[in-house]
């Protein structure tokens, strides 16, 4: 299948939300569900794949080569992505005591047909080393293309800037929400929101943030006009780490989707946002009378089995 730069996505609806906290602060909070987009390259990472999907086709590449972990989003993404548009795939998997069913995310890429080579996570660290040696063993580099683990780069930008448009489409939010991760969503928000809207990045690592806000600053490098005082990065909800969950988190998620049952969120990136959006409000940060709009952005499959 051939993707071009006009091939259009789904618009993927928006949804108000009900929790009581809301309701007694007076805020009014839409789900942007990019979880609906597509059924296994969904959310943020087929917005960031898009135009990296048509550069690769239009330099004749055969395959995709990209980094991640035993339970990457975009691991899974990168192999459905392969099938659908016809790259063979290989993913460079942190870890070197791995194997292809050491996850459902790795099982899943490899019923998909993605290739895997596992390194140590002190290897993982110098991934120009690791594609040089790709070209040592003959690898035909030449004929591939190199997605950057997570999928975000400058090319991912435009993708997620056509999210920031269909949002503005669809409602006029005073604010806009978002989980990251390696950052790419929201410099992607960022960069194509012209309205006075705030922007609210919630970080699911620990003790990332000033690595994120620089990472942040150097996709958007090339965007020069950006207006950072409407840029808050919080890292209050990360619960431990990347991945790292609790049942405080668990109990909310559940709760959530009682009060929402056409809602599925997960501990990693949703889950962590919701939480942190909902305690804020609590708080008194958002004004009564706010909209918000929070950005589901899938990795569904990451969900935990107990939920």
């Amino acid at each position: 299948m051939l993707i071009s730069p006009s091939f259009e996505l789904p618009v993927s609806p928006v949804q108000t939300i009900f929790h009581p906290v809301l309701e007694k602060v007076g805020v009014k909070l839409i789900l942007k569900r990019d979880d609906l987009i597509h059924p296994s390259i969904s959310g943020n990472k087929w917005r960031k794949m898009k135009y990296n999907l048509v550069e690769a086709q239009q330099q004749g590449a055969k395959q995709l080569i990209t980094f991640g972990g035993a339970y990457s989003n975009h691991i899974y993404a990168t192999a459905s992505a392969g099938k659908v548009f016809g790259f063979d795939t290989l993913g460079i998997i942190r870890g070197d005591e791995l194997n292809p069913q050491s996850s459902p995310t790795l099982q899943y890429a490899a019923e998909n047909g993605m290739q895997f080579r596992f390194v140590s996570r002190t290897a993982y660290r110098d991934k120009e080393e690791i594609l040089e040696q790709l070209k040592q063993e003959n690898v035909a580099l030449e004929k591939a293309y190199y997605l950057p683990e997570g999928g975000s780069n400058h090319l991912a930008l435009k993708g997620l800037a056509e999210l920031s448009q269909e949002i503005y489409q669809q409602t006029q939010p005073d604010y806009i929400v978002s989980a990251v991760g390696k950052g790419g969503t929201i410099a992607g928000i960022l960069a194509s929101s012209n309205a006075p809207t705030h922007i609210i990045g919630i970080v699911a690592l620990k003790g990332a943030k000033e690595g994120l806000f620089r990472d942040i600053q150097e996709l958007l490098s090339e965007h020069p006009a950006i207006d950072f005082t409407r840029f808050t990065l919080l890292d209050a909800y990360h619960f431990g780490g990347y991945a790292k969950y609790n049942s405080t988190l668990l109990d909310f998620i559940k709760n959530f989707e009682s009060y929402n049952p056409a809602v599925q969120l997960e501990q990693v990136y949703t889950g962590k946002m919701l939480y942190g959006i909902i305690d804020l409000a609590e708080k008194g940060y958002f004004k009564k009378g706010s909209e918000v709009v929070a950005v589901h952005t899938g990795g569904l499959q990451g969900r935990n089995n107990t939920l």
